[in-house]
């Protein structure tokens, strides 16, 4: 049984009334476990329901960008990932038979984690079981199926798996509840967009090719006047030749004509995601191998398949009052680059820490409206880019190429005009500003540890934290700072001391601290001797205090924090 759920008692109509909770979650895929997870985590009540009764064993979702894995890093779960994915090393194009080129995922050197290839339903396992540490389980064959908010919180109503009905009061209300979010529709959200004309196959199968381990296929074929009228893309999983195939699907499998022979209704008109019907046979997806496979192979071991369909929409807004959407409830878009799943586990990571601080009372008047604020903007981009892709192919992006994989990878995802970060006049310099991720580095050292640890070592498990860089900062003392963090965050807030590599250990250091050991922090955060930065739960930057003084600390803490 979830946090903060007790049954009270019987309304007038036989439905149970459970104690209230401080946040009600509705939707157990990635995006509502990452949330559950980390409010769990920051000590926040949830309740986390979906209304199938298990996981699906499909690999929708595959791809987890090295954003989403620090942001696991951070959470304390990056090993348990780690250990069931496999990496994706490049992807492998073909035109008309004929290599046209190798895609190589490398990123710069100061990036801890690369790509990664995941079947969904083991990512959420491995979510679900951090997420059962905390005493959290998810409430199978349990639907959200109504819901109503006043100034004071959310009344939710619930169908349950005995075939009853529940109600339950919480404080507030996330729909990470898909395509189809009940919630969106609840709080009338407008879901602007269109859908492609075209439906794919998806397939789990696995090949005996001699294609090189963990790179992406994509084969086209070009008619004669240069469009693509045939396709295949190929991800690598986890297992010895296992892919995640997709190609287009042909017309005897069309679910949509299916859907208009049988005049069946279009539902709310949202056509993305597994669709119904005839799903394709191992031959089905032969077919297409032996017309666009780079060499002649045999599928094998299908463990599953569907149609699929994609749209590109997005809400006009990620909430309205205490209610919130995150994921495929707030976006959706082609699959292209993996963009998808991971943006809305970043949409989790983002609210969670705000809901954090609303349901402690702790937040400043702007924070939930930063949720928004924030995260609209991403989706915004996600989508336009994702749809750009799926035309022309991530190769075909006009963007500057250093770039590129940076992007792609979600390292270059930022708030610079959230109401939330504490802004910089504009500089040409390449130090991370107030709202950029706040980067990793290596060979930080201490007197007892006799091993280096990276900064992403130290932050994690953490909060919010203040980085302090130099000897003698040239604000006010380290442990004036480290008090005042404390008192204006109400004790959330936790400071660590970054000191040259050659500075004297300080007698009685007032707060934990690392030498430089390598000049990489200096370096990576562009740190002089007096220099100060707020990391926020998500890993980015919310100040850069320069010198660092419990004013302009309390100024950029008062973003935040309530009085």
């Amino acid at each position: 049984m979830s946090a903060g759920h007790r049954p009270r008692g019987l309304t007038a109509g036989g439905t149970v009334r459970s104690e209230a909770t401080d946040v009600m979650i509705a939707g157990a895929g990635p995006v509502g476990l990452t949330l559950a997870a980390e409010l769990r985590r920051a000590g926040v009540a949830c309740r986390i329901v979906d209304r199938l009764p298990a996981r699906l064993p499909f690999a929708k979702a595959v791809g987890l960008q090295p954003r989403t894995l620090e942001l696991f890093d951070r959470m304390g779960l990056v090993r348990d990932v780690l250990d069931a994915a496999v990496a994706m090393r490049g992807q492998l194009t073909y035109v008309n038979g004929v290599a046209e080129g190798r895609i190589e995922l490398v990123l710069p050197p100061e990036v801890p984690y690369g790509f990664a290839a995941l079947p969904q339903y083991e990512t959420e396992r491995v979510l679900e079981e951090f997420l059962g540490r905390f005493g959290t389980l998810i409430e199978r064959s349990t639907e959200l199926v109504a819901f109503a908010q006043d100034a004071d919180g959310v009344t939710s109503r619930l169908t349950t798996s005995s075939g009853g009905e529940e109600e339950v009061r919480s404080r507030f209300l996330v729909g990470c509840d898909g395509a189809h979010s009940l919630v969106r529709k609840g709080l009338g959200l407008s879901f602007e967009g269109g859908a492609f004309p075209e439906e794919y196959m998806l397939a789990d199968v696995e090949v005996g090719w001699g294609l090189p381990p963990g790179y992406g296929v994509r084969s086209m074929h070009r008619g004669a006047d240069g469009a693509i009228d045939d396709l295949l893309v190929c991800i690598p999983l986890p297992g010895t030749g296992r892919y995640r195939m997709s190609m287009l699907v042909p017309p005897e499998l069309s679910a949509a004509r299916q859907a208009e022979a049988s005049g069946a209704a279009g539902g709310d008109g949202v056509a993305h995601g597994l669709e119904g019907g005839t799903a394709p046979a191992l031959a089905d997806i032969q077919k297409v191998l032996d017309r666009l496979a780079p060499e002649p192979v045999t599928a094998s071991a299908l463990r599953w398949s569907s149609v699929f369909r994609i749209s590109h929409r997005l809400v006009d807004r990620y909430g309205r009052g205490r209610v919130f959407v995150a994921g495929d409830a707030a976006h959706i878009h082609p699959p292209t680059g993996a963009q998808g799943m991971n943006t809305g586990i970043q949409d989790a990571c983002d609210l969670a820490w705000k809901l954090a601080l609303a349901v402690g009372d702790t937040a400043g008047p702007k924070v939930l409206a930063g949720y928004d604020a924030e995260r609209h903007p991403v989706g915004e981009e996600v989508v336009g880019r994702t749809v750009r892709h799926a035309a022309e192919g991530v190769q075909a992006d006009p963007e500057d190429p250093g770039t590129l994989l940076p992007r792609e990878a979600q390292l270059l995802i930022g708030y610079p005009d959230s109401p939330l970060v504490t802004p910089l006049p504009p500089d040409d310099g390449s130090a991370p500003r107030p709202g950029d991720r706040a980067p990793d580095c290596g060979g930080l050292t201490g007197d007892i540890a006799a091993y280096p640890m990276r900064l992403f070592d130290v932050l994690r498990g953490s909060g919010h934290v203040l980085l302090v860089y130099g000897t003698h900062p040239a604000g006010d003392t380290v442990a004036d700072l480290a008090s005042a963090a404390r008192e204006l965050t109400r004790g959330l807030m936790e400071t660590r001391w970054i000191l040259p590599a050659d500075a004297t250990a300080p007698a009685g250091a007032p707060v934990p601290f690392h030498r430089d050991g390598l000049g990489e922090f200096a370096r990576q955060y562009g740190a002089g001797e007096g220099t100060a930065f707020v990391v926020r739960p998500d890993g980015y930057l919310g100040a850069r205090l320069c010198p660092p003084t419990v004013r302009e600390l309390s100024s950029a803490l008062g973003r935040v924090f309530g009085p």
